[in-house]
């Protein structure tokens, strides 16, 4: 069966958990609060506005995510669509299910006129990733992260 790209719904609540718990251990050894990721991505699949989730189902199975933030620039009066949260499990790597899902993105993305580009941000040791994001066309920016959490 071929590989199809759906908006993930509540029903999807599980999986989504699930994907962003192994996100965070393989990605930076982190082990997330299972009730408050819980209750975050619940917020998430109820309200639009927060950043929809799309997965990649193979055969009935869901086989990767990303989910879609987004910022406004008043420099450029226009929209960013930041990546997040991509998984793919690690049956199905290396097997064009992350490309499937970006270029969805992408497509919707040209689709909007208010929408003036895609952003992710990366680990700076994961450099497998950034070499994939890179082979997508995307740029290494000039911009550096800073967060200060809990505020």
């Amino acid at each position: 069966m071929p590989l199809t790209i759906r908006r993930g719904t509540h029903d999807d609540l599980d999986v989504i958990v699930e994907f962003n718990q192994r996100l965070a251990e393989e990605t930076e050894g982190k082990t997330l609060d299972s009730a408050v990721l819980r209750g975050g991505v619940a917020a998430a699949l109820a309200d639009p506005l927060k950043g929809p989730y799309f997965l990649a189902v193979d055969g009935g199975e869901i086989v990767g995510q990303l989910q879609i933030t987004y910022e406004f620039s008043d420099w450029r009066n226009g929209w960013f669509w930041w990546i997040q949260g991509v998984y793919v499990r690690a049956a199905a790597r290396r097997r064009g299910v992350f490309r499937m899902l970006y270029e969805h993105v992408c497509d919707a993305a040209r689709r909007d006129p208010g929408v003036i580009g895609i952003r992710l941000y990366v680990e700076k040791e994961n450099r497998r990733a950034q070499e994939t994001y890179r082979g997508m066309g995307m740029e290494e920016t000039n911009y550096q992260m800073f967060e200060r959490s809990p505020v």
